[in-house]
C-alpha cells in the first residue's frame, strides 16, 4: 500500500482528503505544518506528498525545498493543493521540483486524475473492463468461426 503525506494546516481540508485517497487505497499521514512534514519525511519517505502552499511555521514551498535536498528526497511524488492560482505560484511550484498542481476546492475526481498523471493510480473501472473482457470473447468466437483462431 501506497503511503501519502497530506500537510495542511486545516484539520477539515486534512480529514477531506484522507476520506477520498483511503479511498483509493492509499495509508494516509497528516502533517499540519511543513516543519512537522519534513519530521515526518526524516523517518520515513512517503511515495506522495499533497502539500499546502500557505501554513504557519513553515510553508509548503520552503518545505519543499528542504524535501528535494534531503537524501532521497527526489523520490516522492509532491503534488501542490492550494488556493494560490496564479501562473507565477504554480511555475514556482513546479520549478522548485512540484510534480503537479490541484486547485482548491479538491474532490475525489480532482485528485484521482492528478494521482494518475503523475503515475500513482492506475485507471480502472469494473464496467470497462467487464466490456472489454466480453467484447474479446465475441471477437475469438467470430474468429473461431471464420477458421482464424
Amino acid at each position: 500500500m501506497k503511503t501519502c503525506l497530506v500537510v495542511d494546516d486545516s484539520a477539515v481540508v486534512r480529514k477531506t482528503a484522507r476520506q477520498i485517497l483511503e479511498g483509493l487505497d492509499f495509508r494516509v499521514l497528516e502533517a499540519e505544518d511543513g516543519e512537522k512534514a519534513l519530521q515526518a519525511c526524516k523517518r520515513s519517505l512517503p511515495e506522495v506528498i499533497l502539500l499546502d502552499w500557505n501554513m504557519p511555521v513553515m510553508d509548503g514551498y520552503d518545505f519543499l525545498g528542504h524535501l528535494r535536498g534531503m537524501p532521497g528526497g527526489h523520490a516522492p511524488k509532491v503534488v501542490f493543493c492550494t488556493t494560490e492560482n496564479g501562473i507565477d505560484h504554480i511555475s514556482q511550484a513546479l520549478r522548485a521540483g512540484a510534480n503537479e498542481y490541484i486547485m482548491k476546492p479538491f474532490d475525489k475526481d480532482i485528485i484521482t486524475a492528478k494521482f494518475q498523471e503523475v503515475g500513482l493510480v492506475q485507471l480502472s473501472h469494473p464496467k470497462l473492463t467487464a466490456i472489454s473482457a466480453q467484447d474479446a470473447r465475441l471477437i475469438c468466437s467470430a474468429f473461431r468461426v471464420r477458421g482464424h483462431l
